[in-house]
């Protein structure tokens, strides 16, 4: 996949430099623009994805594969799944580099933007690749779960090793885990994604984005 199949969202950008409301003129408004036009152009997109066997154990405790997670998030937002997904993706080096040399010689507003346009870019790229899993389940009658991905909720970061290791996702991505669990580079995504059959009409962009604040799989 090309990052300039992927759909742009300029709000988003805009929403991740803090605005508000409404959309910057002028300048601003150009020089976004064109540091998201940078990114696109230079962005080097790589995904993995495998499908593996759901057991819960009980006490919020259960099995993907050969991996024993524990989280009561999690758990929640897994319930009825029989299956799951496991997911990384990034946009590669482009736009740590793009930042880095904006700061480098004082652009410092600029690098702010390319951080900006980054995480407007790996959400973008996260839905796409969503969008594909849930119509492969689709297929086969079964429904997704919003994606739920390591350090939200109780779910901890030290899990991203077991990720790394089913997924062997350095090999398939080139991304690479530091000793403090980050991912580089930096604008990098893991996640997990219930697959059940039965359909919790959850909507792709996730809880945050739903108006169903009583659901029972809420994340």
């Amino acid at each position: 996949m090309d990052a300039r199949e992927l759909e742009l969202d300029y709000n988003e950008v805009y929403r991740y430099l803090g605005y508000r409301k409404g959309v910057p003129e002028g300048e601003v408004r150009h020089v976004v623009e064109q540091c998201v036009e940078d990114l696109v152009s230079q962005a080097e997109l790589r995904s993995v994805a495998r499908r593996f066997p759901l057991k819960f154990l009980g006490d919020n405790r259960f099995l993907i594969g050969d991996m024993e997670l524990e989280s009561r998030a999690l758990s929640r937002n897994m319930r009825g799944c029989d299956e799951a997904y496991l997911m990384a993706a990034t946009i590669g080096f482009a736009m740590d580099r793009l930042a880095a040399r904006a700061a480098a010689i004082g652009r410092m507003s600029r690098a702010v933007i390319y951080q900006a346009a980054g995480a407007m870019l790996i959400e973008s790229y996260c839905d796409a690749l969503n969008r594909k899993l849930k119509e492969e389940a689709a297929a086969e009658g079964k429904f997704l779960r919003p994606r739920f991905s390591p350090g939200y909720g109780d779910l901890p970061l030290a899990i991203q090793p077991e990720l790394f290791r089913v997924l062997e996702i350095q090999k398939h991505t080139g991304i690479t885990l530091t000793e403090s669990l980050l991912m580089m580079p930096t604008k990098s995504v893991t996640a997990l994604i219930g697959v059940s059959p039965e359909d919790s009409h959850c909507v792709l962009q996730g809880c945050e984005s739903c108006s169903k604040t009583n659901c029972s799989f809420r994340r």
